[in-house]
């Protein structure tokens, strides 16, 4: 009886379009990977898809222990999992394999796990535990201060693992903290700094320092009515200039070389089409080569001739834009945003604050991956490698969105009763 009412519980809606979503998924790992040649099935373990297959069964086994734990387990122990994921990713520093540049992966025998992947579902656990804490004031500076602790502390050990794309993710959480009261004004600082970042690389140094120059000295005329606000518009005058001044440490200390490449190719998307641009340039050709209604399934010839890297993983959109077309890629893009509007939908209605924080970081979270993991593919981002959910090849990420998901479908699934705090 009780399993009955879970079931009933359920949003199949969601679970409907995480189905599509992982079945058509594997079905574009296979074009991705296919080779006429070679003459192997779909379920060929010598193929990307074969061994994707063996993921998504296992995924299955964990949408089933999910579903069988208490859902007040999940409340009760975020902390206890953040822990043990902040724990793995300083281990995977110290004990971790180089893959492509990061030290980000575990590997046991033939297999290789990703703790970032991970540590996205246990940091969406932990913020929503510290958030919803009876009677905390969220827009108090002190409580903000300590919520923005809770992702920058995976961020920073992420980039020192040489993972700049998964650590970047870990921002999209800035959007739970505004949902539970962060000042605008903060968010409007974040977009400033964005702003002037991306000026600095488009506009010679010494002209943007003397337009930061003379916009200080205009609002000290036309805003400032007394000492202090001079003074706080003058500060603010001399921060922005320092920080177009750090601009350059940025690019040459903190990022790596092909990271800078990619930026600065983004800036300027001819400045290396053989180079540095060829990933980029080769994923445009794929996409747009497929038309209105694509070449047909197996038939991408940009696909079977390898010109896009990584397209079994970050860019599988581009297999989809090639075989599929105009039509297929809308319709992938639509079932996503049905998605994330369904997700929205399912965290305002829950009657525990603790679930619905904690939905709102599942959106944050996929929402990111989504739009920028196609962002890059067409050229609207710098390439930073990160899947597309539920549809790139992976064990890791495929689980990792997993386990997000369903952990919030099981919430909402007992949304009626409200979690008890110990």
């Amino acid at each position: 009886m009780r399993n009955e009412s879970l079931i009933n519980s359920l949003d199949w809606q969601v679970i409907l379009i995480y189905l599509v979503l992982v079945f058509a998924g594997w079905l574009n790992i296979y074009a991705a990977d296919y080779d006429p040649d070679l003459n192997q099935g779909i379920l060929s373990l010598q193929m990307s898809s074969g061994k994707q297959l063996i993921w998504i069964i296992t995924s299955l086994g964990i949408i089933t222990f999910i579903m069988l734990l208490d859902f007040r387990f999940y409340d009760s122990f975020a902390y206890i999992i953040y822990g043990i994921l902040i724990a793995l990713l300083i281990g995977v520093l110290l004990f971790g394999r180089e893959v492509a540049g990061s030290k980000s992966w575990f590997e046991i025998g033939s297999m290789r796990l990703q703790p970032a992947e991970f540590t996205k579902y246990a940091t969406a656990l932990g913020l929503a535990k510290f958030l919803s804490k009876p009677l905390r004031q969220n827009s108090e500076l002190k409580n903000q201060m300590i919520g923005f602790a809770f992702f920058l502390v995976p961020m920073a050990l992420i980039i020192l693992q040489g993972d700049l794309g998964s650590a970047m993710v870990f921002g999209s959480l800035v959007l739970v903290m505004f949902r539970e009261g962060m000042h605008p004004l903060i968010l409007i600082v974040g977009l400033s700094v964005a702003v002037v970042f991306l000026l600095t690389l488009l506009l010679n140094q010494t002209v943007l320092l003397i337009g930061i120059t003379v916009l200080t000295l205009l609002f000290v005329g036309l805003m400032a009515k007394s000492p202090k606000k001079i003074a706080i518009i003058l500060l603010l005058g001399v921060v922005t200039a320092g920080f177009v001044k750090s601009v350059d440490f940025i690019l040459t200390d903190v990022l790596k070389p092909h990271q800078q490449q990619r930026v600065m190719q983004l800036l300027n998307p001819n400045r290396d089409p053989l180079g540095a641009g060829w990933q980029v340039t080769q994923s445009k050709i794929a996409i747009g080569s497929g038309g209105w209604t694509g070449k047909g399934y197996l038939q991408g010839t940009q696909t079977k001739f390898n010109f896009v890297p990584d397209q079994t993983t970050d860019n599988i959109f581009c297999t989809v834009g090639e075989e599929h077309g105009w039509f297929g890629s809308i319709l992938l893009v639509a079932a996503f945003t049905y998605l994330f509007l369904r997700l929205i939908f399912l965290a305002e209605r829950q009657k525990s604050t603790f679930a619905r924080i904690y939905g709102y970081g599942v959106v944050s979270i996929m929402f990111f991956h989504f739009a920028f993991n196609i962002a890059m593919t067409i050229g609207l981002f710098p390439v930073i490698g990160i899947p597309l959910p539920f549809f790139s090849y992976g064990g890791s990420a495929l689980w990792g969105f997993t386990i997000l998901l369903f952990t919030f479908l099981k919430l909402d699934a007992h949304r009626m009763q409200v979690l008890e705090r110990i």
